[in-house]
């Protein structure tokens, strides 16, 4: 069966690494602008998706807690009948325990939400953030052959792999493949 529709997917910036750029004048990372999404990562208009965002003010993943797990899962809840997949942008360092959080907060799910970061800023020349967003992207968007999501639950994509949210832990502060 192919695909009648556009997959809509939301994107939920929370901070870290994935969403910073380095501002051209004081080449200090600074969080983008998600609205401009396509300008710095433009291989997204190659997906043919229609991609929402809803950037929060963004936070060192150290920083993340119960309060920051219940808004990201407000966000979705909230929005869960107007898209076809969540991708949920993240800081490493706590980003399994977000994951695990969610899987538990978010019951019943039967849409994909892809929990994704990088270890260098998107807008570097060789960076895994590219990469590992428009993978976070495709599996948010893939269906089986009778059109339901192909993944129904909270995984984290990082570096070509993809993990259950709740059965992933961070290995590696430095390296791609780092959960």
């Amino acid at each position: 069966m192919t695909q009648t529709h556009k997959p809509r997917l939301l994107i939920i910036y929370t901070g870290g690494t994935i969403g910073m750029i380095e501002n051209p004048e004081t080449h200090a990372l600074q969080p983008f602008d998600f609205s401009h999404l396509i300008d710095n990562v433009p291989k997204i208009k190659k997906l043919d998706y229609e991609i929402d965002n809803i950037q929060f003010t963004p936070i060192d993943s150290s920083d993340m807690d119960p309060v920051g797990w219940a808004d990201i899962a407000k966000a979705i809840a909230e929005n869960y009948d107007l898209y076809d997949g969540f991708v949920v942008l993240h800081g490493t360092d706590t980003m399994a325990y977000t994951a695990s959080a969610l899987s538990f907060m978010l019951g019943n799910l039967r849409k994909p939400v892809i929990i994704t970061g990088s270890q260098l800023p998107i807008g570097e020349v060789r960076t895994d953030g590219e990469e590992n967003l428009i993978t976070a992207l495709q599996i948010a968007a893939a269906t089986t052959f009778n059109g339901s999501p192909m993944v129904q639950e909270v995984a984290i994509l990082f570096e070509n792999y993809l993990w259950r949210g709740n059965r992933s832990t961070k290995m590696s502060a430095d390296n791609f493949n780092a959960f």
